[in-house]
């Protein structure tokens, strides 16, 4: 891996361009120029198109005809996957990583490594892609959801402590989006009850607190390498620790329960498992892709931070928060909320419309996971009738509430990575389009 670009904190490229530009284009946000928006016959805000993903060329195509031509296809004979486990461990300041097939792989293994069983409580946000759920279903555990903090859209670590009972076996914060949980508040409430943490860092590759890489915290931290991520194979994923007892755990069960260092020598098995083995082709992606990982996040956090301050002057338009020990963001999605009551009502959806119209795609975030059917059809289910008892059943809708989420929900407002890697004054344009949409909201709504 030659990754050598010099890259700055996230608190250092935060005092450099607050002192650099203070609030620069906050003014021409909040007061736009006299064209009205798209949708109401006024020019695009934005009329050229956002980057593409993935960012590719030459190298990525010498790696794959190499390891095509090469003839060692997957892990037991190949290279690629070990020399990347040891690149990305190096990366992020891990002991040891075992690569996955993707980050569902990573959670799934880690899970099963960490010993969790049915009868199992495993606490999780409600704010999270489906997979961080699925995966403690698939152990026959108890899901435990705690609320959200909406203004950093990170689990409230104030509310977890009381979510902890006698058959918590696991907490799992997401680092949602590359923000970081409040890692302090969780530890010590995970160290008071010697409960372990395995972060799920699917999103938030190179983020960090308190200067240390996110998924070094707990037990272990998970990562995707999905096709929509920050350092992207298509599908993959990864699974860092400073445990090597629990990376042992973690090899053999991605390995059909054969252990380390066994893959296609022998037959012997030393627990139950699963194929969850990184191909070859998606290792070497990886290394390739290594190369530009420092120098986009870099334009990430750069961009990230200066349109946050055009749109935190916007009434109605508040930006995820950070904790204070969050020392690097890695902005894999720019959050906001939106107060539909500072738009003449216009609902979400709509402001959603007027902001596609404009040329700048967005998207409304996550529904509530807690209450998703697919939860009630699973602890109805034979299975886990069989382990939980109906009264337990009965009260985990009850005891799973999460008013705040429910509220984020509502207003909750995305754009993706790859928005961040455009010019700056494509930031620039976003913002002019959010205060066209301000400005002309009452006929847009009418």
């Amino acid at each position: 891996m030659a990754v050598g670009y010099k890259f700055i904190t996230m608190d250092t490229t935060r005092r450099r361009f607050l002192a650099a530009a203070p609030l620069a284009g906050a003014a021409l946000a909040a007061d736009t120029t006299g064209d009205k928006p798209a949708l109401l016959g006024g020019p695009k805000a934005h009329p050229a198109p956002f980057p593409g993903w993935p960012v590719f060329d030459t190298a990525e195509e010498r790696a794959v005809a190499q390891t095509l031509h090469s003839g060692k296809w997957y892990r037991g004979n190949g290279r690629n996957v070990t020399q990347f486990e040891d690149a990305y461990a190096k990366l992020t300041g891990a002991k040891t990583c075992l690569a996955t097939a993707n980050g569902t792989s990573a959670l799934f293994t880690a899970l099963n490594a960490m010993g969790i069983e049915p009868g199992d409580e495993v606490i999780v946000p409600p704010y999270t892609f489906i997979a961080t759920i699925n995966v403690v279903l698939r152990q026959h555990a108890l899901p435990v959801f705690v609320d959200t903090d909406p203004e950093t859209f990170q689990m409230d670590a104030r509310k977890l402590e009381a979510a902890i009972t006698p058959r918590t076996r696991a907490i799992v914060p997401v680092h949602l989006g590359g923000n970081v949980c409040d890692l302090d508040a969780i530890l010590a409430a995970a160290g008071r009850h010697k409960v372990p943490v395995l972060e799920d860092a699917c999103q938030a590759h190179l983020a960090e607190w308190r200067g240390k890489h996110v998924g070094t915290y707990g037990a272990a931290g998970c990562f995707s390498f999905q096709a929509s991520k920050n350092l992207n194979s298509g599908e993959g994923g990864a699974v860092i620790t400073n445990d090597e007892d629990l990376r042992e755990r973690c090899f053999a069960f991605h390995n059909n329960g054969s252990g380390f260092r066994s893959i296609g020598s022998n037959f012997t098995y030393a627990s139950s498992g699963c194929n969850l083995r990184m191909p070859e082709f998606q290792a070497a992606l990886l290394l390739t892709q290594m190369n530009r990982i420092q120098m986009q996040a870099q334009t990430r956090t750069e961009n990230a931070l200066y349109l946050t301050s055009m749109l935190k002057e916007i009434p109605g338009i508040a930006p995820a928060r950070m904790y204070a020990g969050c020392t690097r963001n890695a902005y894999h999605l720019y959050m906001f909320r939106y107060d539909k009551r500072e738009f003449a009502g216009l609902p979400r959806e709509k402001f959603l419309k007027a902001l596609a119209a404009e040329g700048v795609p967005a998207i409304g975030g996550y529904s509530p996971l807690n209450t998703q059917p697919f939860l009630k059809t699973t602890l109805h289910s034979r299975g886990y009738q069989r382990i939980y008892s109906a009264k337990e059943i009965a009260g985990w809708e009850e005891r799973n509430r999460c008013p705040a989420n429910d509220r984020l929900c509502e207003e909750a407002v995305w754009f993706t990575q790859t928005m961040l890697l455009a010019p700056r004054e494509s930031m620039t344009k976003i913002a002019e389009a959010v205060g066209k949409i301000r400005k002309y909201a009452g006929e847009l709504g009418a």
